[in-house]
């Protein structure tokens, strides 16, 4: 078993509203729209962009493959963890770096036609992924920093939530936008909102005031394996990298190609806009409010099986809109469910990777586990085009729910309901 056998323990009263109410809390509403809304322009704006312009289902499935920095990004996390760049410290001069460039290349994304130069739209989306998952590293880095060990399920939580808020900008304004405008203006407009993570880089501290970083490039690569393995041991590392990358496969597969199966259902991109994205502006917003403060009282390891069973269901939501066709209603009810249960489990989930880091590898240790997390991602999502358009979207998506099975079955090893995590 990985984790051991205390019992949750319950969490003062005075200690909830200390852990909801602080700075700290802030600055991780603050990381997690700068972090979710370079994700969401791949995702949700470009697939919608390419499929308007009559790029076919399959060939936006394959443009999944962009996403391979999230998947190798641990490989260089050492670099970032190892150097200190000679302006605002550690954490804050790569943010200001990683923030800049994402500024520079998804505003630039707008002014290429799809139709002409479909491979200069690949190496474009494929450098704002690595700088989106460069960001990645040193944002996971410094919550792991930031956060005492107490309110890493709150904190995760607000991330995670305005993480996927963020999607609202690329998901639902530019959508919106570009029924009326031109598309170049529409990723300038969706490209300014990364300017509230370098407002945030220029207004915060180092979390950690005098830092240890270490002291040659081989150490920063060798001792967060080293430590991982030694203090979990080859089997129990073995059945948490597993749960990595099972938990949230299903759900990846499902929301995968989202905005193109609203537009096969027959919704507008205004409908697609407003309806569902302000469905999930609710859901998110509750989500955040009550599963946080829920993961305080629960604890990491009954949050993932609670908000993991809603995932699961939340998946099958898909199937029911893709059997109604166009109702605008359903379209609401399963994109409120969908934001709120992948939602909470992304961030129990989330708190869990953070509790299983080591302080002192925080970069490094967390790159690896979430690059674990994106590989079926982006290997899988790079399929989902072509099962679809062999399948239909209603197998599709039951399909996706067989695939979310796997990881809740490993939560019995990983992290049952009595037992608590490292402490």
């Amino acid at each position: 078993m990985v984790t051991d056998t205390k019992a949750e323990k319950r969490v003062p009263k005075e200690t909830v509203k200390e852990a909801i109410l602080n700075r700290r809390m802030l600055i991780c509403l603050f990381t997690g729209f700068t972090s979710g809304l370079p994700l969401y322009v791949l995702i949700q704006l470009v697939p919608a962009w390419l499929r308007v312009e009559g790029v076919g289902l399959a060939e936006i499935g394959f443009f999944a493959l962009v996403g391979f920095p999230y998947t190798w990004k641990f490989l260089w996390s050492p670099v970032m963890d190892r150097y200190t760049l000679p302006f605002l410290g550690r954490r804050r001069g790569w943010m200001f770096i990683t923030q800049l460039a994402l500024l520079v290349s998804i505003g630039a994304m707008g002014f290429i036609k799809p139709d002409l130069s479909i491979w200069t739209v690949a190496y474009l989306a494929a450098a704002v992924a690595f700088f989106s998952a460069s960001q990645d590293i040193v944002l996971d880095a410094y919550r792991r920093e930031l956060l005492p060990d107490l309110e890493l399920g709150l904190g995760n939580a607000i991330h995670v939530q305005t993480y996927r808020l963020a999607g609202l900008v690329p998901g639902s304004l530019a959508l919106i936008l570009a029924d009326f405008l031109p598309w170049h203006i529409v990723f300038v407009v969706v490209a300014a909102f990364m300017g509230i993570g370098l407002i945030l880089t220029l207004l915060i501290q180092e979390a950690i005031a005098e830092p240890s970083p270490p002291k040659t490039l081989r150490e920063a690569i060798v001792e967060p394996f080293r430590e991982f393995l030694q203090r979990k041991g080859v089997g129990s590392a073995a059945l948490i990298l597993a749960f990595l990358f099972f938990y949230k496969l299903g759900d990846n597969m499902a929301t995968a190609l989202s905005t193109p199966f609203y537009v096969d259902v027959g919704f507008t991109l205004t409908q697609i806009g407003s309806i569902a994205k302000f469905a999930s502006l609710v859901a998110v917003i509750i989500g955040g409010l009550v599963g946080g403060v829920m993961m305080i009282k629960l604890g990491i390891n009954r949050s993932l099986w609670l908000f993991g069973v809603v995932q699961v269901v939340s998946i099958l939501g898909f199937a029911v809109l893709a059997e109604v066709g166009a109702n605008p209603w359903v379209l609401g009810t399963v994109v409120a469910l969908e934001y709120l249960g992948v939602g909470l489990g992304t961030a129990a989930f989330t708190a869990f990777i953070a509790r299983t880091t080591n302080p002192v590898f925080a970069a490094t240790q967390f790159a690896l586990f979430t690059a674990l997390t994106a590989v079926p991602r982006t290997l899988a999502n790079a399929v989902t085009g072509v099962i679809v358009e062999q399948v239909g979207w209603t197998s599709f998506f039951v399909l996706c729910t067989v695939l979310a099975v796997p990881g809740m079955l490993l939560l019995f090893k990983i992290a049952p309901w009595g037992a608590t995590g490292d402490e």
